[in-house]
């Protein structure tokens, strides 16, 4: 049923403060991924824990705050962490391959297809992925900041069918497991809504760096991409064989029918934004009901300093984000011709640009 998979290791199934690296349970999720590379499975693994390792080396009685801290830490931890996976996965007799990515590599579109080609061959020559954020260079720019988006963005790469997300959480849950042991689990979502959302409770372990929160972005990802995605206990690795068998375990999120297309997905969940347009009603409502493109007629205020072909957001009166896009001016000119009908562009800027501020074609409704 599913050939490609993604599977996201958190931190709190790898590393504890005091003892290091879980070595057992690494042993154990090499030996779920070798029984699907064996059944002619495709497996990438996006692994979290390098700073977790790196704080039981140090002995540090927390986790450190501060982004040179960070980066020290995980460059001490990485290594620790790829030494376990390597030794786990020899004894299957299985290679792997570490990646090491920033934000930079999904946004720039040549480092994007580099990375793309990096993982075709690899899984032909079925070889299995480590995966992990790039966490002893990246700073705040250039940082996903959790491994549960970073997973996601993978699976969008690669075209993955599905994502397993492996924590100490049994999955999404109406209440707070961690508060209430008795909180009843969400089986299946068809699809986020608000509701969905008010569940999410961002609570999380001391080191980790994700939540519910997270993986609930992660989600979106997925489902707009019709990816399946599961949010699973992983604190006993043999579930990973039992979801691929197809028995019911934690929270399945539902793909969308309607998948957005790789340029939409970029957009959408992976472009970083430079700047928002606030629309008025009547352009709201020729994005959302008609499906038109957005003109500077339709525009009544502009933030932020961006240049033409750079992603915006696209809001509401009220700030909410209603959609995404390329834009086809600078922040500049589009304060010039905001409110503008399109016989007024050539005498408000001195040359003839384009009718559309954002095209049909480059823009993605978040809502």
């Amino acid at each position: 049923m599913y050939k490609r998979i993604v599977i996201k290791i958190g931190t709190s199934l790898l590393a504890d403060k005091v003892r290091g690296i879980n070595l057992d349970r690494v042993q154990k999720i090499a030996a779920a991924v070798a029984a699907l590379c064996a059944a002619g499975k495709e497996v990438c693994l996006v692994t979290s824990g390098a700073i977790g390792a790196g704080v039981a080396a140090l002995k540090l009685k927390e986790r450190p705050v501060s982004i040179p801290e960070k980066q020290a830490t995980a460059a001490i931890g990485q290594p620790l962490l790829m030494e376990a996976y390597e030794h786990a996965f020899r004894k299957q007799n299985i290679l792997i391959g570490q990646l090491l990515l920033t934000k930079d590599d999904f946004v720039d579109r040549q480092r994007y297809l580099n990375a793309k080609n990096t993982f075709a061959v690899l899984l032909k020559k079925g070889v299995v992925p480590i995966i992990n954020e790039n966490d002893t260079v990246a700073v705040e720019e250039i940082k996903v900041g959790d491994n549960d988006n970073i997973s996601a963005m993978v699976a969008n790469l690669i075209e993955a069918d599905i994502l397993l997300i492996l924590s100490n959480i049994k999955g999404l849950c109406k209440g707070d497991p961690s508060q209430d042991t008795s909180a009843e689990l969400v089986p299946v979502v068809e699809k986020i809504t608000p509701e969905i959302e008010k569940l999410v409770k961002n609570s999380k372990g001391e080191l980790a760096t994700g939540g519910m929160a997270t993986k609930i972005q992660a989600a979106k990802k997925c489902a707009a991409a019709g990816i399946t995605m599961v949010i699973a206990d992983g604190t006993e690795p043999a579930i990973i064989n039992e979801i691929m068998a197809g028995e019911p375990r934690g929270t399945l999120f539902v793909p969308c029918d309607r998948k957005l297309t790789q340029r939409q997905l970029w957009i959408a969940y992976i472009a970083h934004a430079k700047g928002r347009l606030s629309l008025d009603a009547g352009a709201l409502e020729a994005l959302l009901k008609k499906g038109k493109s957005l003109l500077p007629s339709g525009l009544k205020a502009v933030s932020g300093k961006f240049n033409a072909g750079d992603v915006v957001v696209l809001t509401d009166k009220a700030g909410s984000e209603i959609a995404k896009g390329v834009v086809e001016y600078s922040s500049l000119d589009a304060e010039k011709i905001k409110g503008k009908k399109s016989s007024e562009l050539l005498r408000t800027l001195g040359f003839k640009g384009r009718t559309e501020l954002v095209h049909r074609d480059n823009l993605v409704i978040l809502k």
